[in-house]
């Protein structure tokens, strides 16, 4: 078997386990546009002859999933611009600067990542209500701008970055914000990149938190809201359906535009230690 043969039958297999991943979506896609009387037809019809949008409108005035996805992009987005920001300056201090303690601190902060996030929740919640943070954007965004895993990320990253670069532009009379802002920011858009597209999805995806500290309709996330199809009185497969693709066009949008830069900065700080 010659290296063309091998690498044409890679792609075919790729390409079937890519279907068979993706098979939900399209399925959950096609429903969507199937009125309820033909969903549960015998021999199924996958794909409809004509595309019914009415499960869109239904879902839409069922319940407010505009809302719902306007309050997972701004908490996801302040989310992300947090976390970048508060692990890019905390790496730079664990890879360029030097201080008592330096290793322990790091240790310390890589420990918390062995903590499971149900541990914490209650005394989380606990603090939240007292502060009366519930229904608020503050009790989803606060507790999520800093994580042991971004500041991990990276300091491997600049770990991979020359030294003199910090002592030279400390020659030039550079102080520690601008380096970071004019010359670190710059040079690190693939691990930022990655970093941030890895936060969005993981905070737009989040499930227990959003509905342990939301109650009203309005300061739901989408993967707390969505629910409200599945317990409507008119509950139909097509409408959840139709509330399903609505919610994850954003999140497929946003790993489409990232992925190279995700992929690009997962690798990056690979193999520096």
């Amino acid at each position: 078997m010659n290296k063309r043969t091998k690498t044409v039958i890679l792609y075919i297999i790729n390409t079937l386990f890519g279907l068979i991943i993706i098979s939900p979506l399209i399925y959950a896609l096609l429903v969507s546009f199937l009125p309820q009387n033909q969903i549960f037809t015998f021999p199924p019809k996958l794909v409809p002859k004509s595309f019914y949008i009415g499960n869109y409108i239904g879902a839409l005035k069922i319940a407010p999933i505009m809302r719902f996805i306007l309050n997972s992009f701004v908490v996801s987005s302040v989310v992300t611009v947090g976390q970048i920001v508060i692990a890019s300056s905390a790496a730079f201090a664990f890879s360029f600067l030097e201080f008592k303690w330096k290793k322990v601190l790091f240790i310390a902060v890589l420990a918390t990542m062995m903590i499971p996030d149900e541990t914490i929740m209650i005394s989380n919640y606990l603090t939240v209500g007292s502060l009366k943070w519930l229904d608020s954007y503050k009790a989803l965004i606060i507790p999520y701008l800093s994580s042991a895993m971004g500041i991990f990320m990276m300091r491997q990253y600049y770990l991979t970055l020359p030294k003199e670069l910090y002592e030279a532009s400390k020659i030039d009379g550079c102080g520690n914000l601008k380096f970071l802002t004019k010359i670190l920011f710059p040079i690190s858009k693939p691990a930022i990149g990655a970093l941030g597209v890895y936060i969005f999805l993981t905070t737009w995806n989040q499930y227990m938190w959003p509905l342990l500290v939301t109650s009203k309709p309005t300061s739901r996330t989408v993967q707390i809201g969505i629910s409200m199809l599945q317990f409507s009185e008119n509950q139909s497969y097509g409408l959840i359906m139709a509330g399903i693709v609505m919610v994850l066009v954003p999140s497929i949008l946003i790993f489409i535009i990232g992925q190279k830069q995700l992929i690009e900065g997962m690798t990056s700080g690979a193999v520096k230690g």
